[in-house]
């Protein structure tokens, strides 16, 4: 009986290996996208649109609206059908800088580079104020400082950041690193991580941190501090930026904050640690905008046309949120306009999908994947029950793209290793372009994450890193100037022709199984006497 079951396995599995092996692709139609694709793009038009003309795209934002409507305005012009704006879910408070200047004025003059945390409110007009020193590990801390803080710029006792690195900033995959990646397993299922563990002493300090937080931002409202600085990541004048309070529209008023250049930062806190008087002066002009609460995905699509086939769907997206101290050009205007400029390359083709290709940019991805995860909840199921919808079967497969710039170098395969030998099949014709590699692995924190935690196929490329991580992620380095043209006309060439050979398969693309329903967490360890 085993025997004739490992039979039965071997000639199954060079079933399948058979049926990859005759999967081929249409040279005529790769070589018309390519030709379009290379030779004809309009992928920098589009990026210069969503970051130049439209500006920072922060969730919720002014800036988001205008590159959301340019987009869908866009789509429609080439033809795409049903492009709109689709809400998925209340987000919160829309924001913007309107004015940002701040300084050095004693002992001398000296314009900082420094930018209003996200949602924090200005100075409501020009102020000056001395800068203060402010040490505090408990709320008793504190108290030494009552009543000696209404108009001044509070600082902290910060490190400085790194010492100077001596290598270069972008960087390409090797093809040492990418065979690794391609000879790579699936690693095994481990156990939970006490990391997360309520009760571990990460999650304590964790805790004991968010709460002194909270509670020194009450304290400085009621204070009336001018200003707060704090030091932002990043070196040579680069500013990685996050958010000062949170977006909810029940959110409580927090003091105005700035991310200053850790270069500014570290000048500022030398002097007033050696006793010199430093006084700044500073202007800050915010916004929230509270009108509409809710959030909006771009959704247009260019129907099938196969009589069986038609109905079932694939989708490809990006995020079009970004960060605001730059115009998020590689986060992530880049994918975006390298989708939008795939959906082009195929209705510029001529190309008659037999499935319908959806393209999708997703909102409020940086603070959370809401845009994808309301979308898939609202089509396809929900993942925390695992209860889904009758869409969830005729989704084909999803390809996003949020990794910067770079190359497409070949794709994640998201643990779905039965996808594999397809793919390896439709990057052929691209090896010239730098494209070969296909990887069980996973990659994390993109949108295509809110697909697979529903068992539908997501996938995200390989892309080289470029600059991504070292100098624009999040960054005010990121803007149009660091877009590679080459790269982005590569990237959209691969997309468009991995859209045509997923929509003319007989079959769909090979799912994993299905995901089950997360256990609920182990109850808290009770507390010591």
């Amino acid at each position: 009986m085993k025997l004739k079951l490992l039979y039965t396995c071997i000639a199954l599995t060079g079933l399948t290996a058979s049926v990859f092996a005759q999967e081929t692709v249409d040279a005529a139609s790769v070589a018309k996208i390519r030709e379009e694709g290379l030779n004809h793009s309009k992928v920098m038009e589009i990026a210069f649109n969503l970051t130049d003309v439209s500006g920072p795209r922060l969730a919720g934002s002014p800036g988001l609206k205008r590159a959301q409507d340019w987009a869908v305005n866009q789509l429609k012009e080439w033809g795409m059908a049903n492009s709109k704006l689709e809400a998925w879910g209340k987000f919160g408070k829309g924001w913007e800088v309107q004015k940002n200047y701040a300084a050095i004025t004693v002992p001398y003059y000296h314009a900082i580079i420094a930018i209003p945390k996200a949602w924090t409110p200005g100075t409501n007009g020009a102020i000056k104020g001395e800068v203060i020193l402010v040490k505090a590990d408990s709320l008793a801390d504190l108290d030494k400082y009552k009543g000696n803080l209404a108009g001044k710029i509070v600082i902290f006792d910060t490190k400085p950041l790194t010492e100077r690195t001596f290598k270069s900033d972008a960087a390409r995959y090797t093809d040492e690193e990418l065979d690794k990646m391609a000879a790579a397993t699936m690693a095994p299922r481990g156990q939970r991580n006490n990391a997360f563990d309520p009760n571990s002493p990460a999650m304590t300090a964790r805790r004991k941190m968010i709460a002194m937080r909270a509670a020194m931002t009450t304290f400085f409202v009621d204070q009336k501090v001018g200003l707060i600085l704090s030091q932002g990541r990043g070196t040579d004048g680069t500013v990685f930026t996050t958010n000062g309070a949170s977006y909810a529209d029940t959110a409580k008023t927090v003091a105005p904050e700035l991310e200053t250049s850790s270069e500014d930062f570290q000048r500022i806190l030398r002097l007033v640690k050696a006793g010199k008087k430093v006084e700044l002066e500073a202007d800050i002009k915010t916004e929230f905008f509270t009108n509409d609460l809710q959030g909006y995905n771009v959704v247009a699509e260019i129907p099938g046309t196969d009589k069986k086939l038609k109905d079932q769907v694939i989708m490809i997206g990006g995020h079009l949120d970004s960060w605001h101290a730059g115009t998020g050009a590689t986060d992530n205007a880049a994918g975006s306009a390298v989708m939008m400029e795939a959906m082009r390359i195929l209705k510029a083709t001529g190309f008659k999908p037999k499935r319908t290709i959806r393209i999708a940019l997703w909102s409020s991805e940086e603070q959370g994947l809401f845009g994808s995860r309301g979308y898939v909840a609202a089509h396809f199921g929900d993942p925390k029950t695992m209860a889904l919808k009758p869409e969830q079967a005729k989704l084909d497969a999803y390809y996003n793209l949020d990794n910067g710039t770079g190359k497409i170098r070949g794709i994640y395969l998201q643990g779905d290793s039965a996808a594999g030998p397809l793919f390896k099949t439709w990057l052929e014709p691209f090896k010239d372009l730098g494209a070969t590699t296909v990887t069980v692995s996973n990659t994390g924190g993109t949108d295509h994450q809110s697909f697979d935690a529903v068992g539908l196929p997501g996938f995200q490329f390989i892309q080289d890193a470029i600059d991504y991580g070292t100098r624009t992620h999040h960054s005010n380095q990121d803007t149009y100037d660091r877009l590679i043209e080459d790269d982005l006309k590569q990237a959209a060439t691969i997309v468009a022709s991995f859209v045509y050979n997923t929509s003319e398969r007989k079959e769909m693309v090979p799912r994993k199984p299905l995901p089950t329903v997360a256990p609920p967490p182990p109850p808290a360890a009770p507390a010591k006497k």
